[in-house]
């Protein structure tokens, strides 16, 4: 038994004895470890790490639901927790949309977990820094390098208890020339997976291409998104599109059943191995189809919002989702035939995965990145944000040109839609998100029709 376990299983102990046989209580342990080495000015300036473990109570009592959570994981500390959230409840109005304890559940077979992650020194990040500086070749570097590990015990008054845990790595990197930017980034379970050198030679390599830059007229372009881009694609889609709740207050897109995208399109949510097994509900996490073939098969629930729907959850409850809605954290789009991991290269502005989709468009644009993207309406997904880390024009299957950085106002799953795209790259690539835990992986991919709203000069 693992102690975040023992620690669960100690409150619904107490839970128990101080608010009797009557209430229901669910209590997730979670210890969490991350350490992160930054640098800029190819050189690195900070190497921190944080280790906290959290225990988070949720009790329903007497028809009211209060929370509450604690670092403090002594005798005097979980008691407390239990004493004021106890109190709370009985403060609280009454929860008429209490979705009831996941009752005991097996948990799925998780992916391998990696020791070595885990277990990660700052020297073994900072050789990653080192090669990935060497490899840019002179040229101006930033970014990080990160590892983190994360395990948790859970149990609830229903009998239910789960534990388990995950490592990540992640690393992000820009290279600069005369103002224009390249960046590299890539995420695994394994930190022996990142390889600084090919990550510095491909962000150089693009900041390279992106000098002299020219300006091109507001329009629709066919266009072809790298992975770094179509992360951005993935996280939107899944924050307000495939959200449980969204869904449930008809605030989504979301139609199951329907052909809402290309025939190409499939999209995965892939937690195990990446997270942990469970989520703040118990309910065991599994891979989950959100589109098959283009048809929309599901979207994301914890018990709340399936109640809503009458559907069952899908393993997706967190700290934020009865708020915000419960959210898919590791989107897969899988990739055209003979999808693997990609190696980067450095020939040029065009990463393996969006070289032989370059070659096949006549003319339209490469776009690298997409960032400071906001949603202008949720329930047809329209997001306008910006081009960043290079663009260039591409003509007869060449790229002839740099060009400056363009605003765009598109709706992603118009941009998705059926007969929409031309292609995708045949590598898939696990990329971060900003937080620990969070990645995407995808392919780039060819779309027919993007639209650009303005360009650099506004």
């Amino acid at each position: 038994m693992s102690a975040e376990l023992d620690i669960a299983g100690r409150v619904v102990g107490l839970v128990r004895g101080l608010a009797g046989a009557g209430a229901e209580a669910e209590v997730l342990a979670g210890h969490s470890a991350e350490a992160l080495t930054r640098f800029a000015n190819s050189a690195i300036h900070q190497n921190v790490a944080d280790a906290t473990t959290t225990v988070r109570l949720r009790l329903h009592l007497d028809g009211r639901t209060a929370s509450g959570s604690t670092t403090v994981t002594d005798a005097d500390g979980l008691r407390s927790l239990v004493e004021r959230t106890v109190a709370a409840s009985r403060l609280s109005p009454p929860d008429a949309a209490w979705p009831g304890l996941t009752p005991p559940s097996p948990l799925r077979p998780a992916g391998g977990f990696d020791e070595a992650t885990a277990a990660a020194t700052p020297q073994e990040r900072a050789e990653r820094v080192r090669d990935f500086v060497r490899a840019a070749g002179g040229l101006e570097t930033a970014g990080f390098c990160r590892t983190s590990y994360s395990s948790g015990g859970f149990a609830n008054t229903a009998g239910h208890s789960a534990e388990g845990r995950a490592a990540e790595a992640a690393m992000d990197g820009i290279a600069r020339l005369d103002g224009a930017d390249g960046v590299s980034r890539r995420a695994s379970g394994r930190l022996a997976d990142l390889d600084g050198a090919a990550l510095g030679v491909r962000a150089a390599a693009k900041a390279r291409a992106g000098g002299r830059p020219i300006e091109l007229p507001p329009g629709r372009y066919e266009v072809v998104l790298e992975p770094t881009a179509v992360a951005d694609i993935l996280d939107n889609l899944a924050t307000f599109g495939f959200n449980g709740k969204a869904f449930a207050q008809h605030q989504s897109f979301a139609e199951l059943g329907a052909q809402q995208f290309d025939d190409a399109i499939t999209i995965v949510d892939e937690p195990l191995g990446a997270t942990l097994p469970f989520d703040l509900e118990g309910t065991p996490r599994d891979a989950l189809p959100l589109v098959r073939a283009g048809t929309t098969t599901a979207v994301t629930h914890d018990r709340t919002s399936a109640a809503e729907v009458g559907a069952a959850s899908t393993g997706h409850a967190s700290t934020i989702s009865r708020s915000w809605g419960p959210l898919a954290s590791n989107l897969h789009l899988a990739g055209g035939p003979g999808a693997d991991a990609a190696a980067e290269s450095g020939d040029g502005p065009t990463a393996a995965s969006a070289r032989a989709l370059v070659a096949r468009m006549r003319r339209g644009l490469l776009i690298t990145d997409f960032w400071y993207t906001r949603v202008l309406d949720q329930k047809s997904l329209v997001i306008t944000g910006l081009t960043r880390n290079g663009v260039w024009l591409v003509e007869d299957g060449e790229v002839t040109a740099a060009v400056g950085n363009m605003r765009f106002t598109q709706s992603y799953p118009q941009a998705l839609g059926p007969g929409t795209v031309l292609g995708l790259g045949s590598e898939a690539i696990s990329l971060p998100d900003r937080w620990s835990g969070v990645r995407y992986t995808a392919p780039a991919l060819h779309l027919k029709s993007w639209n650009i709203t303005g360009n650099a000069s506004g």
